[in-house]
């Protein structure tokens, strides 16, 4: 089994930064895609960045604001978020998607294997 855990959730007032983390612990090989996804108050489910084939993806909002990486070391992936925006305000999730999962799911909301807890990241000053 893996675990995804989030950490590095808060408040931060407009204009700040923060860095999530998604530790992930089990028995791990590797995946075929990890990503970050966001559910705002009364919105739906965003997939927000994820990294599947080495190509790297962010949906429009947080382009330029919000970066996607990884440490394999740690077994470890983080979202670094800058100029945040009250709009940025939601519960943040780690996922990813095992090995076997299609290169074209691998990013997917239904194609994620696995799957963090949430986070809270509240923006307001």
């Amino acid at each position: 089994q893996v675990q995804l855990v989030e950490s590095g959730g808060g408040l931060v007032q407009p204009g700040g930064s923060l860095r999530l983390s998604c530790a992930a612990s089990g028995l791990i090989l590797d995946f075929a895609g990890i990503g970050w996804f966001r559910r705002a108050p009364g919105k739906e489910r965003e997939g927000i960045s994820c990294i599947a084939k080495g190509s790297t993806t962010y949906t429009d909002s947080v382009k330029g604001r919000f970066t996607i990486s990884a440490d394999n070391a740690k077994n470890t992936f983080y979202l670094q978020m800058s100029d945040l925006k009250p709009e940025d305000t939601a519960v943040y999730y780690c996922a990813a998607a095992g090995l076997v999962t299609p290169s074209t799911e691998a990013c997917k909301t239904y194609g994620m294997d696995y799957w963090g807890k949430g986070i809270s990241v509240t923006v307001s000053p």
